[in-house]
């Protein structure tokens, strides 16, 4: 982890559109976290006697159709829209990686089950399998997490089982397997570390696609439930102003559009910086 966070990661930062993408990630992240410190104004106080204000002063977004900032509501829906998709996605890539390395080793009756459940929602969008569940579960940001984790746990399983069967090919692990060293030894000293880079990348990358389904999920009412901002669900509420308050849509459209290309763009950076291509190949 050390050697990608410094040797990849630094790397990335050089081009032009790592220097960009990375910068803007790294602003968002800010914003995220320090949301209830920094927003210009309370991002629940209703002020209707200001509803559907045009983009000024002191409201420079706008305000919605409870007269509530917009640009204070786009900066709190930073938070939960990252940290709803990033955990999701963390946790998805954490049992995945557990799912594929165990697969890809032991094999067998064991790799067969494991790959026959996965391929199996691998068949859905993603989309549907987020929607079956969260309809199973019910609305709200926990059931929300879990769906966009159950959604992208193929693509971690299949990754990591890839990487792990072509790993243990090699010389250095046939030693260590005769030298006695125990199946968990091998697994997290040796084959571990040497797959988990192009998963982290490829974990990257699934964050843009977590917010665009959660921004999905908060558009059809079964994300974040109010008063709680999220982007998908300042869109979702600013359809019925659409033509009143186009405003109120565009905006956090626009931030989830750019924070999607943001996370590709450095995705893609990274990719290059650490040479992770050659290594998807064969996947």
């Amino acid at each position: 982890m050390n050697a990608l966070a410094q040797s990849g990661v630094g790397r990335a930062f050089t081009t032009p559109l790592g220097l960009f993408s990375g910068g803007y990630i790294l602003i968002l992240l800010v914003v995220a976290l320090t949301a209830p410190w920094i927003t210009p104004f309370d991002v629940t106080i209703q002020d209707l006697a200001n509803s559907n204000a045009a983009p000024g002063w002191p409201h420079l977004m706008g305000t919605d159709e409870f007269g509530r900032d917009v640009l204070s509501r786009v900066m709190y829906g930073a938070r939960t829209s990252l940290s709803v998709s990033a955990t999701a996605i963390g946790f998805s890539m954490i049992v995945g990686m557990a799912l594929g390395a165990a697969a890809g080793y032991f094999g067998g009756l064991f790799e067969r089950a494991v790959m026959t459940v996965v391929d199996l929602t691998w068949s859905f969008p993603d989309i549907l399998i987020a929607l079956m569940l969260v309809a199973i579960i019910g609305p709200g940001l926990s059931s929300t997490m879990f769906a966009i984790a159950v959604a992208y746990l193929a693509q971690f399983t299949r990754l990591t089982r890839a990487q792990i069967v072509q790993l243990k090919r090699e010389t250095f692990i046939e030693a260590t397997i005769n030298l006695g060293a125990t199946p968990a030894h091998i697994l997290s000293r040796h084959l571990l570390p040497n797959a988990v880079a192009p998963v982290i990348v490829v974990g990257m990358l699934a964050i843009g696609d977590g917010i665009i389904l959660e921004a999905t999920l908060g558009f059809f009412g079964l994300g974040a439930q109010p008063p709680t901002p999220s982007w998908g669900a300042m869109m979702s509420s600013g359809t019925a102003q659409l033509f009143l308050a186009p405003w109120v849509i565009i905006f956090p459209g626009l931030v989830v559009a750019v924070t999607v290309i943001a996370i590709n763009l450095f995705g893609d950076a990274l990719i290059r910086a650490l040479d992770i291509r050659e290594r998807l190949r064969g996947t």
